[in-house]
């Protein structure tokens, strides 16, 4: 999973509402983007399935990037952002974002969350099952 944010403090706000195990049996490997080119750097270089974008990161936005991500990326992993308003759901919903969630995180919708999406692109990955 990425976390981008040009600030720590919201890094550690993300991190600490999903945990690194918000689920039984699903455990949470974390890569850290504190600017652009690293995070698009990350995503190309490492199967990346989540990236949890922060909506208020300077000077490229989440919201952007996570539609310039769904624009030029064939194959793009699943997104979610952090908006400082619900208000803003609307600007999350032109970024083409999965999930979108609101500051503060709430730890048990934040890490249902994280865990709903991940698992739906899982299983969208598997094959289909043939009927007997």
């Amino acid at each position: 999973m990425l976390l981008y944010s040009h600030r720590p403090s919201v890094i550690e706000q993300m991190r600490s509402a999903i945990g690194d195990e918000p689920a039984e049996g699903v455990r949470i490997e974390y890569a850290v983007a504190d600017d652009y080119d690293e995070a698009v750097a990350l995503i190309d270089r490492y199967e990346i399935d989540l990236v949890l974008l922060d909506g208020e990161a300077q000077p490229a936005g989440g919201l952007g990037i996570a539609r310039q991500i769904r624009d030029e990326i064939d194959d793009p992993p699943t997104l979610a952002v952090v908006v400082a308003r619900a208000a803003d759901r609307w600007l999350a919903a032109w970024s083409r974002a999965d999930a979108v969630l609101t500051h503060p995180l709430n730890p048990v919708t934040t890490a249902k969350t994280v865990v709903d999406l991940l698992a739906h692109r899982r299983s969208a990955a598997l094959p289909a099952q043939r009927a007997a």
